[in-house]
């Protein structure tokens, strides 16, 4: 009631919104309802089921109650598509006078969606002869343009020799906003570039990494944990792999990003600067029971080497190209735009290269390579180690590479030099930890 009446002074056109009133009892609903328009204030009334009780056949019976109570309100109905039933509901409810119909593009919306305002126009039109003024033809390219925001690619950065100068994740937050992650060390260089080559207008660029921070939160109970602390459905139907989504957990208004650098389900968590304690307490507190337990750098640069994760300034570098290092499939070749290093890029998936990147599994003995030993082949240095370590959870060392391509196979054999005594390694092409990538997707 009382923020009813603080919007009317705000002078907000105010539709009173009683969410998930179809699980009451509608005379408690109707109660409800008085107490609002007498002591509050509303210019509309929103008639709501987000949990699928309402039928096309009950709708009108609900409306007909309400209009005993409020003959002159006017009325949004708000349904959700449980049981594919939403676009019915809504035209039920318009049918009987709704003013405003409460839709969303493509149906989007918590567990079942909302009702699609694209399948609702085509209805009124079609079904009913009400025009209700849309461009029709426009509705796969709005449709197009909401699934990507929300999005989320992986993009290298080309020089123009077709070289490795940045790996970023490249997130949609919006139609012209997009958060890009990097590695923090290299951000001076990658601001210059970008400042170097940035449009006369039309694109502003702002380096917020002080200002953006937060966690990662990984492991098999990563969804529970983020379902008990947000406010929002981060189901895997609603928050897909390589997603974004903006979430409240707590008091906090988070950025979350749906990848992950251990291979594991994951998540990436940015708040603002001054709220990365708080939200340390909300997963902190959301997360007992869980097995919840802080963990750094280092257990993550073991992890990813199970899933052959490169790293930037080891696997990724000025030194490399996108076909050398595997991320190639990343590169967006046939993109109309002459984008820089295209041509370098082009004539490399033309011509090949020579060496790719190899992950070896590591007879080691009291010692892990760490980065630049030399790789063996019938006494002959074939390549070199770009890094690698003990992978605690296989309980394997590993060891990423380079080597000729003409060598590459399921049976390769080769001799990484530790510390100067050479030790047996074998190459494996599948990932140690979940190999088709199920937990990480799933």
């Amino acid at each position: 009631v009382k923020a009813t009446q603080v919007a009317k002074e705000c002078g907000l056109y105010t539709v009173f919104f009683p969410i998930d009133f179809s699980r009451a009892p509608l005379d408690w609903v109707l109660g409800l309802l008085k107490k609002v328009a007498t002591e509050g204030h509303m210019d509309a009334l929103a008639i709501v089921d987000t949990f699928g009780v309402l039928s096309p056949h009950t709708v009108p019976y609900v409306i007909k109650k309400m209009r005993e109570v409020f003959p002159d309100e006017p009325f949004e109905p708000h349904f959700h598509d449980d049981y594919g039933l939403g676009v019915a509901n809504t035209l039920m409810a318009m049918a009987e006078g709704g003013q405003v119909a409460q839709t969303s593009v493509s149906g989007i919306g918590e567990r079942a969606g909302n009702a699609a305002y694209e399948e609702l126009a085509l209805a009124m039109l079609t079904m009913y002869d009400v025009d209700m003024g849309l461009k029709t033809e426009k509705f796969t390219e709005v449709s197009r343009l909401v699934q990507e925001c929300g999005r989320i690619s992986l993009a290298p950065m080309l020089s123009p020799k077709g070289r490795l100068i940045g790996d970023f994740t490249l997130s949609r937050l919006d139609a012209d906003l997009f958060q890009l992650t990097a590695s923090y060390g290299s951000q001076n260089y990658q601001q210059r570039w970008f400042e170097q080559n940035l449009p006369a207008s039309g694109v502003l660029l702002k380096n917020i990494s002080r200002r953006r921070v937060g966690f990662q939160i990984a492991g098999p109970n990563a969804r529970e944990l983020l379902a008990r602390a947000a406010y929002g459905d981060v189901s895997n139907d609603s928050f897909p792999f390589l997603s974004v989504r903006r979430l409240r957990i707590g008091p906090c208004d988070a950025i979350v990003q749906r990848v992950s650098y251990t291979g594991d389900l994951g998540y990436e968590i940015y708040v603002d600067a001054d709220q990365q304690v708080a939200l340390y307490g909300e997963l902190a507190a959301a997360g007992e029971g869980l097995g919840l337990r802080p963990f750094g750098m280092r257990a993550m640069m073991s992890l990813r080497l199970e899933k052959s994760f490169g790293s930037w300034l080891r696997e990724y570098k000025p030194d490399y190209t996108p076909m050398e290092t595997g991320l190639d499939r990343f590169v967006a070749y046939d993109k109309p735009a002459d984008f820089i290093g295209k041509a370098a890029v082009l004539a490399e998936r033309e011509n090949g290269v020579g060496r790719k990147l190899c992950t070896f599994e590591v007879d080691a003995l009291d010692a892990d390579v760490v980065a630049d030993e030399p790789i063996w082949v019938a006494d002959e240095v074939v390549g070199f180690v770009t890094s690698g370590g003990y992978a605690h959870h296989a309980r394997k060392s590993v060891a990423i590479g380079f080597v000729p391509v003409d060598m590459i196979g399921p049976d390769l054999d080769v001799e990484i030099e530790i510390l100067g005594e050479r030790r047996p390694a074998r190459l494996f092409t599948g990932a140690l930890f979940d190999p088709d990538g199920e937990r990480m997707r799933g």
